[in-house]
């Protein structure tokens, strides 16, 4: 994937999220990691009070939630309408989960966006990552956010490293991504809309659009209709 291939552009359709604001603003969207704790609150303080209840210092949840007494939220969150958020969730703060997604039993989520559609149903952690719209992570697949030399992340396109300038930064998935069970996608990993990840892959580094990423250095185009 080269470096044209990884605009928010190229990735997203910003009409699935809320926070599209923050990707017109930006050119990558990494560059809108350290953005999203002062945007939730910029845009909680104007979310209509006849939809959202305002809970706590920073906290904004549609009236359609059936929270459960066990999830966890930290703060600086929004929730969207018709999200699931089941037994278990710890939504640790600075995240946007947005319209009918899904965050599920012990999935964790830190630092995130997740476009309307995402689920992360089983056992996921989710950190400085953004999910784009129906993208999917299979049972305990994972975005791991920091280098094991706690080094800064830097994303590997096909022309040329980007330095980000970041520590903490997970993924970046596309939209209609699938992401397999137990796959674990390493620091600056970006996916290309509606491409595939096997399950218990290892993801480094960057894969195309329409791709199915088998294991390193195996990456094969998909074919019309490929799941």
């Amino acid at each position: 994937m080269k470096k044209e291939d990884m605009t928010n552009q190229d990735l997203f359709d910003t009409n699935h999220t809320i926070a599209k604001l923050l990707f017109e603003q930006t050119t990558y969207p990494w560059e809108i990691l350290p953005k999203i704790s002062e945007f939730i609150v910029s845009l909680g303080e104007r979310l209509p009070k006849d939809e959202f209840v305002h809970v706590g210092k920073a906290v904004w949840i549609h009236k359609s939630i059936n929270l459960p007494p066990t999830a966890c939220m930290g703060e600086h969150v929004i929730i969207c309408k018709g999200a699931q958020i089941r037994h278990c969730a710890f939504i640790r703060g600075n995240a946007i989960i947005g319209e009918g997604a899904v965050v599920g039993n012990s999935s964790e989520i830190k630092n995130s966006i997740l476009f309307d559609g995402v689920q992360v149903p089983h056992y996921n952690y989710v950190g400085d990552s953004i999910l784009g719209y129906k993208s999917h992570m299979g049972a305990s697949s994972l975005a791991s956010n920091v280098k094991s030399d706690k080094s800064l992340v830097t994303v590997h396109a096909e022309d040329g490293d980007i330095e980000t300038g970041l520590k903490k930064f997970g993924a970046i998935i596309g939209d209609f991504a699938e992401v397999g069970c137990g796959a674990v996608l390493n620091p600056g990993t970006v996916i290309g809309p509606k491409s595939n990840i096997y399950p218990l892959s290892c993801v480094r580094g960057c894969v195309d659009a329409n791709s199915i990423y088998k294991n390193q250095g195996e990456i094969v185009e998909k074919k019309m209709g490929e799941e």
